[in-house]
Parts: C-alpha cells; structure tokens; sequence
C-alpha cells in the first residue's frame, strides 16, 4: 500500500500561517494531541460496553515519550486507531469552503485558540513545533492493516503501509529547531501537569521514582527501597466528576488543597452540578479573603470533559464571583474556546445566571440555618455578598435578605433590621433617614464618641469596596443617606429642631472667626462658627461627605478622577458655645487669643490624624511655649 496526495484544504499558506501566528500559543499542541488521544481512548471503551468491540481492551492509557537525540515527541494511546480511508477522510480534508473565506475570516482572530477552534485545526496544531508528522496507526475494526501517513508541514502528504502491532495510534513529532525547548522533560511535564490534571484516562510520561516497603532492619524498623513506576501525571476521577453524596467534607478540603497547595483552608463550598439546559459540574470555593482582594483574582479553572482550558473565566463566571476558587467543567463549552465566543455564547451566559442563582441560594442557605456562623464568616464572606449587590441585579435581589451591616459595637443586623435600630433617632427633621459610618473607628474615635453620645449608631465601613458600596446603599433604600461619622460635628450630621442656641453676638461670632483665620492662615481649612452642645470639642475639622467620597472613589480607580485631582479643602468648625471661646473671647492680649485658637485647631488635626511632619513639630515647640 502506498499512495501520495494533496491535502484538501485549497490553499497553500495554512502551514505558514499556523507556524508564523500561533506561535505564542505553542504549548497547546500537547493538549490538543494528547485530548485526541483520550477521546480515541474513550470511544474504544465505549464500543466494547455496547458489544461493538469483542477484544481485550488491555490497560487503556495515553503516552507521551521525548527522544531528546532524535529531536522527537511520541504521543501514543491504544484506542479506536484509523484505517487508511479514515486518515485520508479525517486528517487529510480539512472543511474550508475556500481559501478566501479562511483568510478572511482569520483576519479577526486574536490568538490560537481561536483559530484552531474555528476551523478545526487540532491535529495540525502539531506543526506549530514540528516540520515533519507522522501517523502509524492500526484501527480496532477487524481485519484492517496498519497505516502510515507522513508531511513535511507542505501539502504534500504520503500514505504507506505501518508497523503499529497493536490497536491504537502514534502522532510523532519531528521537533522544529525553534521549538526545542520542548524536547526537555521538564518542559512537557509543566504542560502536562498545566493541561492534562485531570482527564479522564491515565496519561503515562515516563518514569518516576518511589519508595516502598523493604522488609525491617536489624532493630526491627522498616526499610525502603526505590523502584520505578509509571509516571501517571493525571486523577482521572476528580471529585467534580464524583456525587456530593459520595463525598466527605476531607475530600473536599484535600482537593483545594491539591489545587492551591499554599493557601488557607477555605470557608465552605458549593458542588455544581446540572444537566439541562446545559451541562455543568465543578466545585466553587469561598477563600478567606480579609480585605486583599485584588490579588486573588483568576483563581477558577475552567475545563471541557476534564481538559484545562483557561482561567480567564471573566464570561462565564459574573464579576464579583471571580474572587470564587475552584474548578467549572461544561463540555458545552469547546476546548478550543475564545472570547469572542464566549461573549456571545447563549450557553455561557446561562451557566453563568446559573452559578449566580446557586451562589445565593447557598449564602441564603447559610444565613437561615445558622446565623451566628455566617456572622462569624463575614469579615471573609462581606467582600463577595457586597460585591455582588453591587455589580449584579439578580443577585442583588436575594442578597438584600443576606447582606449583613456590621457596627463599632461589633453587632450585625441584616439592612431591614438595621433600618428599624435607627429610624427613631437617626431620622432629621425633613424625614429623611441618615446612617453614620466610619471606614477608621482609631482615627475617628472622638467623632465616634460624640455621636454615640447622642444616642446616634455608627456602621464600620472599612473595606475596599466599601466606598463603592455606601453609594449603591443610598441608591436602593429609599429616603436614606450615608455619612461618614467625620462629615460634620455630631450635632448637625443629623439635623434636628432642638438646635442649641448661640451664646454669642453677632459681632463676638464675627470676631472669633477673625481670630482663627488669623492664627490658622491656610486657605484650604475655611472657618465657621455653630451653635453646638457646650460639651462639645471646642474645634473640629471635617471635610464635606461628597467631596470626600469623591476623591475616596477616585483612590478606588471609580471614574472620578477630576476629583482626585483637586486639592483638599476642610471645614473648621468652632463651637461658639464652648467654654474655650469664651475664654478667647475675654483674653485681653491678641496675641494669647492667637496661640489658644491655633492650639485648639491643631489638637483638632491631631485627633484625626492629620498633623503630621513639621506641623507636628511646630505644634509641640508652640504646645511648650504655651504652657
């Protein structure tokens, strides 16, 4: 048997094209050879099941093997094999309708994956390393004879009679003199390991070392010796494959553990698993965050039928689940897949309403069977519900019952809860209901004490998302604004009608306010005077809660960077019914009613941590001079 031909793709550049544009991807040829080999693998073990197939299957198993000296890389696997018609209808014809479509089409392709899943290109992604491929193969059907097919990475192919024995097929790669750093072990191993984890059949590379029970010693102790043992890189049966009945909360632990060798052990998981409309099974982690969110990102694995193909899942897991760990398995989902498609894919966008939905459920789960150890979750678990109430609709409607609002006094309340806490004193006069926060209870502390003084509640908002999240509150709950606790002084944070009134003239109020712009002379800190509780501090200085939340945004990367571009400007408010500024007020010498007002205004800064450097300095030469 021999026979040459052309292969049918109607055109001649699709070898340099693979070579030249796929480059930067060309790991994925491993995985595109060695999938084949599993699907070859599987279909035999699915003949013989249905009685098509009567032979001894032997140990079914895919082989990769390296021959540094002979610049090659064998992929062998004992399953379905191919006759000679088969290696011409599959490997020879390649479904273009032309090369003007291809080309065109290959215009807006942005990486490898996207052209080999588009035009079907698996198999000669082999040439993306190799200048020459072989196939000796020998199909299961009877009385077929061995095949073997031969390119230069031109057209040009060559059919002849094979030397496989057995059934099954090699692909062997002659190694490209650009591509041999996958000649080396370790290389193909990384792949491998990257790749293969988790297929389906065992997938044997070389040999490793182990050791095993060698009797006792003199002294009675165990001995060991090494042996040599297949290197099988995969687990064939991951514990997504398995039933959560089947399953204790060990393996579970064990499989994160495999899976993020240095990280802690996580809160609590959720096992996918659905068959209509789409296929879907996977394992999605909850990691202990704290407020380091940033750089846990990328951390779920998305696989089809076990193969690894990415851990960009940005499409098909929703935004704020991307803090998730874990792995997502869909053979909906195609092993060469690419962003475009899965932007547009009517099955990614219902696999990913589905994981939001079991998201909830399991969190509302959680919350109602027992409460006091979702609270203890929260510190880890607050970034994701919040995130999610954020930055998604559906989930935002089950979170409502969920999302928890945390204290100074470290109590949480649910958001119908809390409203009830705080509506009879926390109400203004115009109605209008206000909640008070602090994202540094140390830093604001005096304002903190102040308000608590009043009887007023205040909300410890204090992480990342948090700025973001205060926003979205005061957009869904009606008639209800937020305040960071430091916006004003406590008396007209909530405006009220039991004002205190002033114990000052209209002109002491005009010359207290000379004296501190005189003592305090910074154009960024403007002075007011207010009609404050006597026990009041006599001075305090607040910024005004939309600038500042405007420029917290801007710190955040939240589109407001006008803002955070604009200088820093703060109210100094000095309460004209404190003791203080009577006395200022009654001081004879000008100059001692200067150094008592910059003194008051500096222990204000200092409260807030806002005197520092040389102000700092400055402030404790004038504190000793005072004194």
């Amino acid at each position: 048997m021999q026979e040459k031909g052309t292969i049918s793709i109607h055109t001649e550049n699709i070898f340099p094209i693979i070579k030249k544009f796929l480059y930067s991807d060309n790991e994925i040829f491993l995985r595109e050879l060695v999938s084949n080999g599993v699907d070859a693998t599987q279909k035999i073990k699915r003949l013989s099941s249905l009685g098509q197939y009567t032979g001894e299957l032997g140990q079914l198993q895919v082989e990769v093997a390296v021959d540094a000296d002979k610049k090659t890389i064998t992929i062998s696997d004992n399953g379905l094999g191919m006759t000679a018609d088969e290696i011409k209808k599959y490997i020879n014809q390649i479904a273009f309708s032309g090369a003007t479509e291809f080309m065109e089409k290959f215009k807006e392709a942005k990486d490898a994956n996207e052209i080999i899943g588009r035009f079907g290109l698996g198999f000669y992604s082999a040439f993306m390393v190799a200048d020459k491929v072989e196939i000796n193969t020998l199909s299961y059907q009877d009385g077929a004879e061995p095949a073997r097919w031969i390119c230069d990475g031109s057209t040009e192919f060559e059919i002849t009679e094979g030397s496989r024995e057995t059934r099954g097929t090699d692909i062997i790669l002659h190694v490209n003199a650009e591509s041999e750093e996958f000649l080396e072990k370790h290389r193909l191993q990384e792949i491998l390991d990257k790749y293969a984890k988790f297929l389906p059949v065992p997938v044997k590379f070389g040999t490793k070392t182990e050791s095993e029970p060698d009797g006792e010693d003199e002294e009675g102790k165990p001995k060991y010796k090494s042996v040599e043992v297949d290197n099988i890189i995969n687990d064939t049966n991951p514990i997504w494959t398995k039933s959560p009945n089947d399953l204790t909360d060990e393996d579970y632990l064990n499989f994160y553990k495999e899976l993020y060798p240095f990280s802690e052990d996580p809160l609590f998981w959720i096992h996918l698993n659905v068959d209509y409309p789409f296929n879907l099974t996977g394992v999605l982690y909850f990691p202990k965050l704290k407020n380091d969110y940033e750089f846990q990102r990328n951390k779920i694995k998305l696989y089809s039928r076990q193969v690894f193909i990415t851990d960009e899942v940005k499409d098909i897991v929703p935004e704020f689940l991307m803090l998730l760990h874990g792995v997502i398995d869909s053979p909906d989902i195609p092993l060469n897949v690419s962003r475009s498609f899965l932007q547009a894919d009517s099955n990614v966008k219902k696999i990913n309403s589905y994981i939001t939905k079991k998201v909830a459920d399991k969190l509302a789960e959680l919350f109602k069977a027992d409460r006091k150890a979702y609270e203890e979750k929260w510190n880890d678990i607050g970034l994701f519900v919040k995130y999610g109430y954020i930055s998604d609709e559906k989930f935002a409607e089950k979170a409502k019952d969920f999302v928890l609002l945390a204290n100074t006094a470290k109590e949480t309340f649910t958001l119908d809860e809390y409203k009830t806490k705080v509506t009879d004193l926390q109400t203004d006069k115009d109605g209008r209901l206000t909640y008070l926060y602090t994202n540094d209870p140390d830093k604001q502390d005096a304002f903190i004490q102040s308000a608590n003084k009043k009887g007023y509640d205040v909300l410890l908002m204090n992480s990342p998302i948090d700025t973001h999240f205060i926003s979205h509150l005061e957009q869904k709950l009606e008639n209800t604004s937020l305040k960071r606790v430091d916006a004003d002084v406590a008396d007209k944070l909530i405006k009220k009608d039991d004002a205190p009134e002033t114990v000052l003239t209209e002109d002491q109020t005009t010359q207290v306010k000379t004296i501190f712009d005189q003592a305090i002379n910074k154009p960024a800190y403007k002075v007011e005077l207010e009609s404050l509780n006597p026990e009041e501090l006599p001075v305090t200085v607040t910024m005004d809660e939309f600038m500042r939340r405007m420029k917290d945004m801007a710190a955040m990367g939240g589109g407001m960077g006008f803002y955070g571009q604009m200088p820093d400007n703060y109210k100094v408010v000095v309460n004209g019914n404190h003791k203080l500024i009577t006395r200022i007020l009654n001081e004879g010498d000008a100059e001692v009613q200067a150094k008592l007002a910059r003194q008051a205004f500096d222990l204000a800064l200092l409260s807030q941590g806002l005197l520092t450097g040389a102000d700092l300095t400055e402030f404790v030469t004038r504190s000793v001079n005072l004194i």
